[in-house]
């Protein structure tokens, strides 16, 4: 069987990859859901979204938690080896520079005095675009080859 959804032959690390970004990028989808369906006609920036926030990051992270426990469980993977490390540490290198992009535009935004929901919400979006987008670099690297520097 054969496809970018099979995940049988694939290493451990690169299911977590597939984890943590689609545990990302479902927990954001929520989040803008009820958000923006609590919006109606008045400004986003006062809609009550600090439960919503909290919840969904919440339920990520256990999700992803519970989700890496069963696949580490039912994996017949060994050990991590050294492209495993190179990979991770790739991946992390990609997802950290939107966390520092993310906390530059919320500084801006605190200096220039906006609203605490635009600050919250960029913050949420960096870590989010964080976590897929270093997902998606080390799944690219388990799937096309990597070459460390």
């Amino acid at each position: 069987m054969s496809g970018l959804f099979y995940l049988g032959d694939v290493p451990h690390e690169e299911k977590r990859a597939w984890i943590l970004g689609i545990a990302a990028l479902a927990s954001y989808a929520v989040y803008l859901a009820v958000v923006l369906s609590r919006a109606g006609s008045r400004p986003l920036a006062e809609v009550p979204y600090a439960g919503a926030l909290l919840w969904t990051v919440g339920a990520s992270i256990v999700a992803t938690i519970v989700l890496s426990i069963v696949v580490a469980v039912i994996s017949k993977d060994g050990a991590k080896d050294q492209r495993d490390h190179e990979i991770g540490r790739f991946g992390e290198h990609v997802g950290h520079s939107f966390v520092v992009i993310g906390a530059v535009a919320a500084l801006l935004l605190a200096m220039a005095g906006a609203p605490h929901f635009w600050i919250a919400n960029v913050v949420y979006l960096a870590f989010t675009l964080s976590a897929i987008l270093g997902s998606v670099a080390r799944i690219f690297a388990y799937r096309r080859g990597f070459q460390p520097w």
